[in-house]
């Protein structure tokens, strides 16, 4: 069973959309599980206060390391390898599938939601914490980003997806995005669906939708498709 701990600043917020459909129906089967962490339960003051003004000056506030580490210390250790210390980050290593592959492998995940302007570095360098970000944006806190890393690790879990194929041509396996999809009615709107997917022909099926798949990447991810052309020199 994966074991994943959150902490957070705004523990009401979850399990929010992690108890519904799949992951509701996954944590009752006890593939995985989700324990949330007030940082706030650690503060030393009335006020529950867990932030303060950034040394040297700037705009915004930082989580104390004082204050978060006691939180993360109740619960983890920190000479402990076999747990997997994720605080998501702007400026950490960019999530992608093949990263999502390896940590769902994992048993023990802490997650660490950020706010303010961060968290101070101190903490960052002591307590084996690798920064991960899901993109190059900003959120208002980590929560949201929370939500999107549980949800990308949970679905790999075996027994998760009712088909186990769902995962293998999936958008971004083997560096390519997915092929157009098409369903009932055959027309619509005076819209038909591509002669070849109704032939029965499986080899031209798959050769169809490599070749879209291959012309969509190429059109609308350059960075994927010099992965690909790599990958697939490498077979040759």
């Amino acid at each position: 069973m994966l074991n994943i701990r959150v902490f957070t600043l705004y523990p009401d917020l979850f399990p929010g959309p992690l108890d519904i459909g799949i992951y509701k129906k996954a944590r009752k089967k006890k593939i995985w599980d989700l324990k949330i962490v007030d940082i706030r339960d650690t503060a030393k003051d009335k006020h529950r206060t867990v932030d303060d003004k950034p040394f040297g000056g700037g705009s915004g506030m930082l989580l104390r390391p004082d204050i978060l580490s006691s939180s993360l210390d109740r619960y983890i250790n920190k000479k402990n390898k076999k747990e997997r210390n994720i605080y998501l980050s702007p400026k950490g290593k960019q999530l992608d599938q093949n990263f999502l592959k390896k940590i769902s492998k994992e048993k023990n995940i802490n997650i660490i939601c950020g706010h303010f302007e961060g968290i101070d570095q101190r903490l960052l360098e002591t307590r084996n914490i690798e920064e991960i970000s899901i993109g190059d944006y900003i959120l208002s806190g980590g929560e949201t980003a929370s939500f999107v890393f549980i949800d990308a690790i949970v679905r790999l879990l075996p027994g998760v997806l009712g088909n186990k194929l769902s995962t293998i041509d999936e958008t971004f396996e083997k560096f390519l995005l997915e092929y157009p999809q098409y369903t009932k009615p055959q027309i619509w709107e005076k819209k038909t669906v591509p002669e070849v997917l109704l032939s029965g022909d499986h080899a031209k099926i798959n050769s169809w939708r490599l070749s879209q798949s291959e012309a969509i990447t190429r059109r609308q991810r350059p960075d994927l498709w010099k992965k690909y052309l790599n990958k697939k020199n490498e077979k040759h």
